[in-house]
C-alpha cells in the first residue's frame, strides 16, 4: 500500500482502494472544492430545468422500472424521490460490516460529486457529514441482484437522510430518530431525481471489492512468506525459483512470486546444508508456488485495475449530460466487477488449496529430520494431525463457494430488468472465501514454524529467522498435545493483523534489504 493523502477532493482526485480505506479509517479527510461545487450546482439546475419543461425523463418525472411510462406531476416529484427510498428498502439478513457501509458512503460521494447526477449540495453535504462524524447506516447484507445497481442496500444506506433507518454511532446501534434528537438534526428534502441518484449504482459491490483487494493482497503476500518458511522446514529446493526458469514463461505474477521467495531464502544455512542431496524434485505444492501463487496474483491485479476504474466512474441512472441530453443507460450494471470478483474468489480459494497440501506434506514425515505429525513422541500424542482436518474442511468449503455468481441471472422488475449481475452475492462470497483462506494460512504458519524448528541449529536467512522469532513470542514449540484451537486463534490474529508482513518490512528497512521485483509497483502497491 502506498502513502495516502491527508485530504481527498471528491469528484476531482483519483480514488484508489488504499485511499478509500484510508478515508474509512479516518486517516484522510474529505472535501469538495468550490470549483467542483459549481459543477454539482449546475447539474442540479439542469434537472430543475427538465422538470420545468415537463418532458418525460426517466426517474425525474416518471415512475421507476416497469412504471417508467407513468408520468409524475411537477408537484409530486419530491414525494416520488422520498418514496423510492422507502419502497426499495427491502434488504434482509445480517448487517454488513460497518466499515463496508462506510466505504459505500465514500464511493457514492465520489460518484455523485462528479457532477452528472443532479444531486444537490445539501444532500451531498449530509453524506459527507456521515463520513466525517462516523455515523454509519446499518445495511442488510442480502437483497441486491447487482442491477439496476445495488438498489436495496443503497436504499437502506440513505434512509437516514430522510430521518428513517438505524445507524452505528459511538459503538451502539440507534434509530435515526434518536440520532436526530442527540444531534439536533432534521431530515433533508430530496429534490427531483435525488432519490434515484442515491440508490442507482454499484457501491455495495464496489465496497466489497475494495475489501477483497485489500484482504486478498495480504493473503497473497503472506502465502509467499509462509510458503518460503515451509520450503525451509521441509528442505525444499531453491531451483524452481530461479529467474532463468520463469523468463521462459514470463507471467508477471509467476516472476514476482519466484523472485520474492528466492530473496526470502537468500543466505540460508538450511538451503546450503542440502544443496547436493539426492532428491530430484519436490512435490508440486512446493515446486509450483510461483505458478499457483502467481496465477492468483494475476487475478488480483485484474480485479484491482477494474475496481479502480469503477471507483472513479458515474454509475447511477439516468446520467445528466445537459438540459437537452439525459441518457438512460446501464452504467449501474455490476457485470464488470461481478465477473472479476468471481475470478478473485477462485484465486483466493486456490491459495487455500495449495496451502492445505503443504500442511499435509509437512505431516507425512518424509523430509529428513522432520518427524511424522511434526512431533517426536507420537502415539500418546496426535501432534499436528487434526489441524489438517480443519484446513481440509475449509478448503472444501471454499470449493463449494467458487461457483460463479455472475453465471446466474434472474429477471426482476416485471422483466424491465431482465439481466442482472449478481455481483453483490459474488462480493460477499469472495470475502467469505478469503476469510477461510486466512484461517488456512494461519494453520500453515503454525505448521511451518514447527517444521522450521527441527532444522536447528542451522539458520535460515535473516528474514525468515525474524519471522520465526516473532511467531515464538506468541506460540510456543509443541512437544506434547495441547488445545490447538488456542494456537490457531493466535495464528489467525497474526495473519489478520499482517504481523509477518510488518516484520519483513521492518527487517528489510533495518538491514537495508530489498525484496523489490520488476513488478513490485503493480503487485505491492494499491
Amino acid at each position: 500500500m502506498v502513502s495516502t493523502p491527508t485530504t481527498f477532493r471528491f469528484g476531482e482526485d483519483r480514488l484508489t482502494t488504499s485511499i478509500a480505506l484510508s478515508i474509512a479509517d479516518g486517516n484522510t479527510k474529505v472535501i469538495i472544492s468550490p470549483e467542483q461545487r459549481g459543477k454539482i450546482r449546475l447539474s442540479a439546475k439542469k434537472v430543475t430545468a427538465i422538470v420545468d419543461k415537463g418532458e418525460a425523463v426517466y426517474g425525474i418525472n416518471t415512475g421507476f422500472g416497469p412504471l417508467c411510462t407513468t408520468k409524475i406531476s411537477k408537484e409530486e416529484t419530491q414525494i416520488l424521490q422520498t418514496n423510492i427510498l422507502k419502497s426499495h428498502s427491502v434488504g434482509v439478513g445480517k448487517p454488513i460490516a460497518t466499515k463496508i457501509s462506510k466505504l459505500m458512503l465514500i464511493l457514492k460521494a465520489q460518484s455523485l460529486a462528479k457532477g452528472f447526477s443532479g444531486i444537490s449540495e445539501t444532500t451531498l453535504d449530509r453524506i459527507l457529514w456521515h463520513i466525517d462524524t462516523d455515523v454509519i447506516p446499518v445495511v442488510p447484507s442480502q437483497g441486491s441482484v447487482g442491477a439496476s445497481g445495488d438498489l436495496a442496500p443503497l436504499s437502506h444506506l440513505f434512509l437516514p437522510l430522510i430521518g428513517l433507518g438505524t445507524v452505528q454511532f459511538e459503538g451502539e446501534t440507534i434509530t435515526v430518530k434518536t440520532l436526530f434528537k442527540r444531534k439536533n438534526l432534521k431530515p433533508i428534502e430530496l429534490g427531483p431525481k435525488e432519490g434515484l441518484a442515491l440508490i442507482n449504482g454499484t457501491q455495495f459491490i464496489a465496497a466489497h471489492a475494495v475489501k477483497v483487494v485489500d484482504k486478498l493482497q495480504s493473503c497473497l503476500s503472506q502465502a509467499d512468506i509462509i510458503g518460503a518458511m515451509m520450503i525451509e522446514g521441509l528442505q525444499g529446493s531453491i531451483k524452481p525459483f530461479y529467474k532463468e526458469l520463469h523468463e521462459l514463461r514470463p507471467f508477471k505474477g509467476n516472476i514476482h512470486v519466484a523472485s520474492r521467495v528466492k530473496s526470502l531464502l537468500h543466505g540460508s544455512e538450511i538451503m546450503e546444508d542440502h544443496i547436493d542431496c539426492e532428491r530430484v524434485q519436490d512435490p508440486y505444492s512446493l515446486r509450483c508456488i510461483p505458478q499457483v501463487h502467481g496465477a492468483s496474483r494475476n487475478a488480483w491485479l485484474h480485479l484491482k485495475e477494474l475496481v479502480e476504474i469503477e471507483l472513479n466512474s458515474v454509475t447511477d441512472n439516468p446520467i445528466i449530460i445537459n438540459e437537452e441530453l439525459t441518457i438512460s443507460g446501464g452504467n449501474f450494471h455490476g457485470q464488470p466487477l461481478a465477473m472479476a470478483l468471481d475470478y478473485a474468489c477462485l484465486a483466493a480459494s486456490e491459495i487455500g488449496n495449495i496451502s492445505d497440501r503443504r500442511i499435509y506434506l509437512a505431516l507425512e514425515g518424509n523430509s529428513p529430520g522432520v518427524p511424522k505429525l511434526l512431533m517426536e513422541d507420537t502415539g500418546i500424542n496426535s501432534g499436528y494431525m487434526i489441524l489438517q482436518y480443519t484446513t481440509a474442511a475449509l478448503a472444501s468449503e471454499n470449493k463449494g463457494l467458487c461457483f460463479p455468481s455472475s453465471a446466474d441471472s434472474i429477471p426482476t422488475s416485471l422483466g424491465q430488468e431482465d439481466h442482472v449481475s449478481m455481483g453483490s452475492i459474488g462480493g460477499r462470497k469472495a470475502l467469505q472465501v478469503i476469510e477461510n483462506v486466512e484461517k488456512i494460512l494461519a494453520i500453515e504458519l503454525l505448521t511451518a514454524a514447527q517444521a522450521f524448528e527441527f532444522r536447528k541449529p542451522l539458520k535460515s536467512g535473516i528474514l525468515l529467522d525474524e519471522i520465526h522469532k516473532e511467531i515464538r513470542t506468541k506460540v510456543a514449540f509443541v512437544d506434547k498435545d495441547r488445545v490447538f484451537a488456542d494456537d490457531i486463534q493466535t495464528g489467525i490474529k497474526i495473519v489478520q493483523n499482517k504481523t509477518i508482513i510488518h516484520v519483513i518490512n521492518e527487517t528489510c528497512k533495518r538491514e537495508d534489504i530489498s525484496l523489490q521485483t520488476e513488478y513490485s509497483n503493480e503487485f505491492e502497491v494499491y
